[in-house]
């Protein structure tokens, strides 16, 4: 089978997301690396591009000469990645979709809900594909979790419980460092800092496990670093389509957390845990029953799980490999089969309405809001 040709907008050197990206699409040999439009700085970008192997003629200066370049060509690309800046992706995104480009953009999808609401009707009238890079929900004992909620094995959720808070932001003499300043900056990150940043990831595993969508919340959001005009703090409690309470703590400043995203699903019948940082295991309890370890690569598990697991059981495989999941799911829906595991345009949509009722919400001393987009209510 031909290898689909694949591009990228930003994630330029020393980028935190690019080389996961670049490692992601070019694991399993389903893309070639073929165009680029890596860098804000046109010269810095090209040559960059260069030394990853992709063309001259395809080493664009910036993201509009890459969408030109690439509609003219017999060999244009299937894909293009965004992974610039939060305020950037719209733009981008709307204008790749509407020239009939495939699309996998970072998260944010969007700053706002019009816009978010905008690119889920130009990828439905363009027939291409938006996705949205929430990778955490292609580990494969994710898509295990997933598959044990569908079976009812844990029978009716009732309860979920998850965060994302770390403590890599919590020097605050380290405050105006440019990778850590733009995510608290309303120009470039938008009306949310933490929250929009890991929050969201948490939010959408919770909507991904259960199977159900966040229709309520209620916020408490807190600068706790004077100098930042966002959140770098934030408490969420929801409430689910199916009626599952849901419970959501996210953090920059949480000093001696590492990674710190995990997820907690309470049902009728028993519980499921799944952490980051252990990412091959899956704490399972049956109600009145032993606590159970399901480990990657054993006998029995889901296809979907089995499917995105790649090497023995008792071998890690960490994040770079997720995102490559995501871009498994890609390829395949590109040639036409179906993958609901995909994040999608309304993923990203859900995402950014939650957002903004978040921070809604909080402004009025944690009033519940609905969370839905309009389009969905």
């Amino acid at each position: 089978m031909a290898k689909l040709r694949w591009g990228m907008i930003g994630g330029g050197e020393g980028s935190q997301i690019g080389p996961a990206h670049r490692l992601g699409a070019l694991a399993d040999g389903l893309f070639d690396f073929a165009a680029g439009a890596l860098d804000h700085r046109p010269d810095v970008g090209r040559d960059y591009a260069q030394r990853l192997g992709i063309a001259a003629d395809r080493a664009y200066g910036d993201w509009r000469d890459m969408l030109a370049g690439e509609k003219g060509r017999d060999d244009q690309i299937d894909l293009v990645t965004i992974a610039t800046p939060n305020s950037t992706h719209f733009e981008i995104a709307k204008a790749f979709l509407e020239a009939g480009f495939n699309v996998l953009c970072e998260k944010p999808m969007t700053m706002t809900v019009e816009e978010g609401q905008e690119i889920v009707r130009v990828a439905e009238s363009s027939g291409k594909i938006c996705a949205v890079n929430y990778c955490y929900s292609a580990y494969p004992m994710v898509r295990q979790a997933r598959a044990m909620v569908r079976a009812g094995d844990i029978g009716k959720v009732r309860l979920v419980v998850t965060n994302f808070s770390h403590g890599h932001h919590g020097d605050a003499t380290d405050a105006d460092n440019p990778r850590v300043r733009w995510r608290y900056d309303p120009a470039m990150a938008g009306v949310s800092g933490q929250f929009a940043d890991c929050g969201i990831h948490a939010l959408h595993m919770a909507s991904f496990i259960c199977d159900d969508e966040v229709k309520s919340l209620s916020a408490d959001m807190a600068s706790t670093i004077s100098s930042r005009e966002l959140e770098d703090d934030a408490m969420i409690n929801f409430r689910m389509e199916g009626g599952t309470v849901g419970r959501l703590w996210t953090s920059s400043v949480a000093i001696g957390r590492q990674h710190g995203f995990d997820i907690q699903v309470f049902g009728e019948t028993g519980g499921l845990r799944w952490a980051s940082e252990q990412p091959n295991q899956l704490i399972y309890t049956p109600v009145g029953g032993r606590t159970q370890i399901i480990e990657k690569g054993e006998a029995g598990l889901h296809a979907d799980t089995q499917r995105l697991s790649r090497v023995a059981i008792a071998h890690p495989e960490g994040f770079p490999l997720a995102v490559a999941n995501i871009y498994c799911d890609l390829a395949d829906a590109i040639r036409g089969e179906h993958r609901d595991g995909l994040p999608g345009a309304a993923d990203g949509l859900r995402s950014i309405a939650a957002v903004h009722a978040a921070v809604a919400s909080g402004r009025e001393d944690g009033a519940w809001k609905d969370a839905r987009p309009p389009m969905f209510r």
